[in-house]
């Protein structure tokens, strides 16, 4: 809901260190490197380190933001860049989950994670196939002015929403059963959001 808005900005804080690096790391290099600390980030805190695991989950936002950044300084943008990014965001999304019901098992955090995974699957279901419709129908990213390798609908929960989620699921672990159940609820609400646009756009 709020990539759009805030998605210029972090262009413009990132972009003077993209333009000090220059051409000296390869932007899948970042992206690579920022998947690394994620993968960490959910291992400490499958092992207890959960104040660790929050700085790893920051930095694993801030190289995710950096590589487009760097990818667009240098124009070495590529749709392989752009879909390793993707899937690897995926991967990160959902071993965090994991690490945490690893650091104190239970049956209700175990569950509610499964929900929230299980949302994620329904949600990546609902806007890459439409993504790739309005690619196709010449309504993508680069018609429409974004930054971003494909279109992404708007929807309630974007990458903005879910940072602040997963932030707060390190930093209030007592409630992570009903944290876990809000994002997931309303991530199928992003889903209806699409699906009632597909509806009203793609009929013809």
């Amino acid at each position: 809901m709020l990539d759009a808005l805030l998605r210029p900005l972090k262009e413009r804080w990132l972009a003077p260190a993209a333009h000090a690096l220059g051409q000296r790391v390869a932007p899948m290099t970042v992206t690579f490197a920022g998947f690394v600390v994620g993968l960490a980030a959910a291992i400490a805190t499958a092992y207890g380190l959960r104040d660790v695991g929050l700085g790893l989950w920051i930095a694993n936002r801030v190289l995710d933001g950096f590589d487009g950044t760097l990818a667009r300084v240098q124009g070495a943008q590529s749709d392989l860049g752009g879909y390793l990014d993707l899937l690897l965001d995926f991967v990160v999304y959902a071993a965090i989950p994991l690490g945490l019901v690893l650091d104190v098992p239970s049956l209700p955090r175990a569950l509610a994670a499964l929900a929230l995974v299980g949302s994620f699957y329904i949600n990546a279901a609902s806007w890459m196939y439409l993504s790739a419709v309005l690619e196709r129908r010449g309504h993508g990213a680069r018609m429409r002015g974004e930054l971003t390798s494909v279109t992404m609908p708007a929807g309630l929960i974007g990458g903005t929403e879910t940072i602040v989620f997963y932030t707060l699921f390190f930093v209030w672990p007592a409630q992570l059963v009903a944290l876990f159940a809000v994002m997931t609820a309303l991530v199928l609400v992003t889903v209806v959001q699409r699906l009632a646009w597909a509806i009203r756009h793609l009929h013809a």
